[in-house]
């Protein structure tokens, strides 16, 4: 019996989008006013699901402390109160985009999780938008 087992998080982060190889002018057109060159800031609510079998020894899915636990170091410890631009490694040359910071936390997840389970995550920018990702 497969079962998906959930844990929320929240962090704040700046960020600022943009190409580096276009100008102010296209830049703006394109992101609009997220492309500020001042940055601007979100609170990101984020949703990570993991997904597989119940442990019919434990009865878990997983500990859902060691889920926390790696949300903790690989996410909020990781992009809480940073600017994604210019602190968070990945997006040195990644535009960091809803859809783009994602994929990142996927990845990191991903890295610390057993192959056993599929990993979802759910990243709201702001309460209106968000975006879902699957490793696919």
């Amino acid at each position: 019996m497969r079962i998906k087992a959930c844990r929320k998080a929240h962090f704040n982060a700046a960020h600022r989008l943009y190409r580096k190889d276009w100008s102010d002018e296209k830049n703006l057109q394109v992101f609009g006013k997220c492309s500020n060159p001042k940055y601007h800031g979100h609170n990101y609510e984020l949703t990570v699901a993991v997904v597989g079998e119940i442990d019919s020894e434990t009865g878990y899915l997983i500990d859902l402390k060691i889920l926390k636990d790696h949300i903790k170091t690989e996410v909020e410890d990781y992009m809480d109160h940073k600017n994604l631009n210019e602190e968070v490694e990945e997006f040195a040359t990644l535009n960091p985009t809803v859809e783009n910071i994602a994929v990142v936390i996927w990845n990191r997840l991903r890295n610390k999780l057993a192959s056993k389970y599929d990993i979802e995550v759910t990243l709201y920018e702001t309460p209106r938008n968000f975006v879902m990702y699957k490793g696919e």
